[in-house]
């Protein structure tokens, strides 16, 4: 294994724009790795909660997100350090294109930026299938955007045939970049989409690995998986001398009339419909003093005993909206809680699930809100500030958020409301009654490692 001090080996999988293949090439290198014995530490750039899933089943390690928008371009290293600590090399998908990143921004949370921040070769995967010596034009134009940009190598997707492979072989060695890969036209790997993107693991979880296990043979297959491993260990070591992240240190908790510990219990939202949090959001709830316990809305007719605070992401609550509303028990018992006063925290579904209904369906009514489906989507980073002082931020506290989803809450903010979006546009958003915080917005707590604290707290004294 190899310590952060020395460097973890790492390579950023990127591509000249969605739709290329590097969800397939990164899951797919992880899990050929891995399959060869490493440690491998999957990450992915930007807000993404799905494809995390899948490095996740690809690894046997936890997906974890690098965003420098949501958590700042400072964050980026530690976190990454984080979650590579004792492994033996780490695979980091890109977002989009790999020069797209937040609309306005310039590079900001880019696939180039992260890579630049960490100093990670790249490793653009190219659609093949509709060109031959143009490829090379292509290449050279990614590799030249951007000097800070290390482009280590190619992986050719989606190649026809011996002779296609011949052409695009001499166009790319005619820029000077070594081709690591050569993919050939083949049925798609067994990974269905819906209106939000790939189905997450949680709802399809045999077939899921069966499409990782694909995606590792078509790897290993057609990619010089020494050469890859070569190219990350020639990372060096990551600038500014960075250090990991830590969500805290080892919590003090109060003691109970008994004489023993007693961490805050907060109940955390899990299963097939919620399937949407950043590995982080525990880790900082359990450092700030909490025992963390998840539970399936599917299943769980009540809250754990003794919940005192409750955490409910996002996910698809729309997609097993008959099952949540037959769950009456659940529904009561959630709504039992927020009106006790205690600190819930709802993000985009765990919104939803609050409200009165969704598609006419009977929700947990804790919000005087109906949702339903939208054509519309809705989509994109925030820049935003606490409108009224709640269990997560006080009042005027500025966090970054994104937005993602195809549903309407109406009305859009109650008489308090969460958020005041500051970009791209000026409106207010949410709601914040007694201890409840709901919204559309998802934040990552890394940025702001008080709204943890805070919501602890609200546990302990509510």
């Amino acid at each position: 294994m190899t310590s952060p001090d020395s460097g973890v080996p790492r390579l950023a999988i990127a591509a000249p724009s969605s739709g290329s293949g590097k969800t397939t090439v990164a899951t797919g290198l992880m899990a050929a790795l891995a399959g060869r014995g490493l440690a491998v530490s999957p990450h992915k750039v930007g807000p993404d909660y799905i494809d995390p899933g899948y490095h996740a089943l690809a690894t046997g390690r936890v997906g974890r997100n690098l965003d420098a928008y949501l958590c700042g371009p400072e964050l980026v290293g530690p976190l990454f350090l984080h979650g590579a600590r004792g492994c033996d090399i780490a695979v980091v998908e890109g977002v989009m294109g790999l020069y797209d990143g937040a609309a306005g921004e310039g590079e900001l949370a880019s696939t180039a930026q992260v890579a630049k921040l960490l100093r990670a070769p790249v490793v653009l995967v190219v659609d093949a299938s509709s060109q031959s010596r143009s490829v090379a034009a292509l290449v050279h134009g990614f590799v030249s955007w951007d000097p800070e940009v290390r482009i280590g190598g190619v992986i050719l997707n989606k190649v026809a045939s011996d002779r296609h492979e011949v052409l695009l072989r001499e166009a790319v060695d005619s820029v000077g970049v070594p081709v690591l890969g050569v993919l050939r036209r083949a049925a798609p790997v067994d990974v269905p989409s819906r209106h939000l993107g790939l189905v997450p693991v949680a709802e399809r979880r045999g077939p899921a690995v069966d499409a990782v296990d694909a995606m590792a043979a078509q790897v290993a297959d057609g990619c010089d998986l020494e050469a890859l491993v070569g190219l990350a260990r020639a990372a060096g070591p990551l600038p500014g001398g960075s250090a990991p992240w830590t969500p805290g240190p080892v919590p003090t908790h109060h003691p109970s009339r008994s004489g023993k510990k007693s961490p805050q219990r907060v109940a955390i939202a899990g299963g097939p419909a919620f399937t949407f949090s950043y590995a982080e959001h525990t880790e900082l709830l359990v450092a700030a003093g909490a025992e963390v316990v998840t539970f399936d809305p599917l299943r769980d007719e009540e809250l754990p005993e003794g919940t005192q605070g409750l955490v409910v992401g996002g996910g698809f609550p729309e997609v097993y909206a008959a099952e949540l509303s037959a769950n009456e028990g659940l529904r009561k018992s959630v709504a039992e809680l927020a009106l006790s006063g205690a600190p819930v925290a709802a993000e985009c579904a765990g919104l939803l699930y609050l409200c009165r209904e969704l598609d006419g369906l009977p929700m947990c009514g804790v919000l005087d809100a109906s949702a339903r489906m939208s054509e519309r989507l809705t989509l994109g980073y925030r820049d935003a500030v606490a409108v009224s002082d709640s269990a997560l931020a006080g009042a005027g506290t500025r966090l970054r958020g994104h937005e993602f989803h195809r549903t309407v809450v109406e009305p859009g903010a109650g008489a308090a409301p969460a958020w005041g979006m500051r970009a791209p546009e000026r409106r207010v958003e949410g709601f914040v009654e007694r201890g409840v915080h709901a919204s559309y917005l998802h934040t990552h707590w890394a940025a702001e490692p008080g709204v943890a604290r805070r919501f602890v707290e609200r546990c302990r004294t509510s």
